[in-house]
């Protein structure tokens, strides 16, 4: 089930991430896609005050960041998104722990999660894939192979 997530919203759940820092938006894509890519789902970002003449929408892989023009809101956003996917809403999953943006996904019969429910799930996820990858790479090698491939290419033979 993919995810329409309200950007700014998220960011201050997330331990480490603040809406203060210059570079806020990009850190929380960066974790998204991560995460997206080991559940294997879509997500859709919305955020707030896109600087003008850029790019309003952007793709990261299984992350679509859509930014939402000044004078307009990411909520504002969301509620057409759901809108215009109609029937199929109810396949998406809303995240945002504003009141008005859940009324949405329920107008819409999307499923919701608070952010706070989604930036627990995202850092058990992120958490468990980085113990995962460092066991594994830790594990290619055992010690007998790492001796033998010492003695193969010591300096021994470098006399002959």
């Amino acid at each position: 089930m993919p995810y329409l997530i309200d950007g700014h919203n998220l960011i201050p759940k997330i331990p480490g991430l603040s809406l203060e820092d210059v570079d806020d938006e990009q850190q929380l894509l960066e974790m998204l896609q991560e995460y997206c890519r080991w559940q294997r789902k879509k997500a859709e970002v919305f955020f707030d005050n896109a600087p003008p003449g850029g790019m309003r929408t952007r793709s990261f892989g299984l992350v679509t960041a859509r930014f939402v023009r000044q004078g307009n809101s990411a909520d504002e956003a969301i509620r057409k998104r759901l809108i215009n996917l109609g029937r199929a809403a109810r396949n998406w999953t809303v995240v945002s722990s504003d009141l008005a943006v859940q009324a949405s996904a329920r107008a819409s019969q999307a499923r919701y999660l608070s952010s706070e429910a989604f930036a627990e799930s995202l850092l058990q996820v992120l958490e468990k894939r980085g113990k995962d990858a460092g066991e594994n790479a830790q594990a290619e090698l055992a010690p007998e192979e790492v001796d033998e491939w010492l003695k193969l290419f010591s300096d021994d033979e470098a006399g002959e």
